[in-house]
């Protein structure tokens, strides 16, 4: 037996690890709001012939809603309110794609997102360019080192000007955007695209609605010369330019974070969009060892290792059931296998366990590192959580963000106190909205906080229609919460328009009305604890 394989998990060698790992792509989409990341999470799945049709976020008449936005809430507005995650087969490749909510008020769900890829897709709105919300989740990538595809979605609507847009990508985020398509014609007259990698150009076609596969048609130079013209020659001509500045791609420039390929798609009328998963497919990196909490590194060889990055409810209404989605590191996972639970130490067994598409769901015996994988009624586990098989590994704890708004949560319905508890500790354990409560307000009227309103929103919602307890929120006057201590708390309760709250692990938290009030609060009280909520950025 070679030594690669003495090191194999129970159940698999080392080596079918290492090639079945080689096979995954796992990569999450971002963007700002709006610029089409769920049309585009449903094309890649269409063109992956996983679906039959692709739907439209704004549910058009007699159109159907996109797979991955899957709430109420979302299909009503037209917008992603929570990471969803789907998983298919594309080539040889097993492709984990993790749609993200591009509004700010859920950018905690994304940034827990962005910690179980390897890679991200970068949408740019081909009129907006970079706006405010992208460059954010773009940071955090550079942060954590993750290798970035750009796509400027919107092509066929009126927008920048190319090369225009390309120099705002190198000035805004220090990439150097090295294109492996071109469009020809100019924003909103969307004909097709020049392949640099070849030179040819494929032209496409509307298809009625963008519902199905856009036929795509492949022409040499010269055929597309003759075909489109001046619009040809002008891509031509844009191209020599960008070689000539030695825009083009380098892989190891690519994963090193120096470079961002760069594609024209149009999401919605499927344009462009087998491109960008042949480039995923063939660009994007493999899942690697990760780095644990001590510093140390899990390989992907190790004996089985995940970590939580989701928990979410109500998916299937029909059973009320409870997902906790995973992100394999290590080894194998394999259903019914019975692992260690790091934060308690206890065992848990992993019975149910499910890949995901969207809503829907199916049962699965075996996973490996770069899969995502959901673990029902796994009411033991929390977000940032770490399971682990022989040997012990935590990773490290996931960030949580400081709220900046602040409300008084009561039942409308005494009656129903069993169902306000159950939902309010599910929507804390997910971390839909972080429940903070006190003696002087009791149990009954915790304070939920949120890093933006709209998450409000989604509390009320669901508590009304998965828990059955209809809600009110009385909006509080504090806009900075800080970390305490139980020593420091009687006095910080004594502050003017503040007040000391606890976090359901004991944490005492501080609120402020404002910066100023706590400033002075400081100067007068420099010895007791007062700190930053987030000790450390993702």
């Amino acid at each position: 037996m070679s030594a690669v394989d003495q090191q194999a998990p129970s159940g698999a060698t080392a080596r079918d690890v290492v090639e079945q790992a080689s096979r995954r792509r796992t990569f999450a989409v971002i963007s700002h709001p709006d610029a089409g990341k769920s049309t585009l999470t449903e094309a890649l799945a269409l063109h992956a012939r996983v679906i039959g049709q692709a739907g439209a976020v704004h549910g058009k008449a007699g159109r159907r809603g996109t797979v991955s936005d899957w709430m109420d809430m979302e299909k009503a507005r037209g917008i992603s309110i929570t990471s969803a995650a789907l998983q298919f087969e594309y080539a040889d490749a097993v492709v984990n794609l993790l749609d993200t909510p591009g509004h700010s008020d859920f950018s905690e769900d994304t940034y827990r997102v962005l910690t179980a890829v390897d890679a991200a897709v970068m949408l740019i709105d081909a009129a907006k360019g970079l706006e405010a919300q992208t460059m954010k989740l773009f940071a955090v990538c550079r942060h954590r080192g993750i290798p970035v595809i750009t796509v400027v979605n919107k092509w066929d609507r009126p927008g920048k000007d190319a090369l225009e847009l390309m120099d705002e990508i190198s000035e805004r985020t220090g990439l150097t955007p090295t294109p492996l398509t071109w469009p020809v014609g100019i924003a909103g007259d969307f004909r097709g695209v020049l392949d640099r990698r070849d030179g040819s150009y494929r032209r496409f076609t509307r298809t009625a609605g963008g519902a199905t596969i856009a036929p795509e048609e492949t022409l040499s130079a010269e055929a597309a010369a003759d075909r489109e013209g001046e619009p040809w020659q002008q891509a031509v001509e844009e191209v020599e330019l960008l070689g000539a500045s030695g825009q083009d791609h380098e892989q190891s420039l690519f994963l090193d974070g120096v470079t961002t390929p760069v594609l024209f798609a149009s999401a919605v009328s499927n344009f462009g969009v087998g491109a960008l998963l042949d480039t995923l497919v063939g660009m994007a990196p493999a899942p690697t060892g990760v780095t644990t909490a001590d510093g140390g590194t899990r390989e992907v060889t190790d004996p089985f290792s995940a970590f939580v990055f989701k928990v979410q409810a109500g998916m299937d209404t029909a059973h009320r059931d409870r997902l906790a989605f995973i992100r394999i590191c290590s080894g194998v996972f394999e259903r019914g296998m019975v692992v260690t639970h790091a934060r308690t130490g206890r065992p848990f067994a992993t019975k149910y366990a499910q890949h995901v598409f969207g809503r829907e769901r199916e049962s699965i015996d075996t996973a490996y590192p770069g899969d995502v994988v959901g673990l029902v009624n796994a009411a033991a586990l929390g977000v940032g959580d770490t399971l682990y098989a022989e040997r012990p590994v935590t990773y490290p704890p996931l960030t949580t963000f400081a709220p900046e708004h602040f409300a008084v949560c009561r039942g409308r319905d005494t009656g129903k106190h069993k169902q306000f508890r159950r939902g309010i500790e599910q929507l804390d354990s997910e971390g839909v909205v972080q429940v903070l409560r006190s003696d002087r307000r009791g149990d009954g009227a915790p304070v939920l906080a949120v890093v933006g309103p709209m998450q409000f929103e989604v509390a009320t919602h669901r508590m009304e229609n998965e828990f059955g307890a209809a809600v009110d929120l009385d909006r509080l006057p504090y806009s900075i919460a800080m970390r305490t201590d139980e020593a420091s708390a009687p006095v910080v309760a004594t502050a003017r328009n503040a007040e000391v709250l606890q976090r359901t692990n004991g944490e005492y938290v501080a609120v402020f009305g404002d910066k100023w009030g706590l400033r002075v609060f400081k100067e007068k009280h420099p010895d007791l604890l007062l700190e930053s909520l987030v000790a450390a950025q993702l």
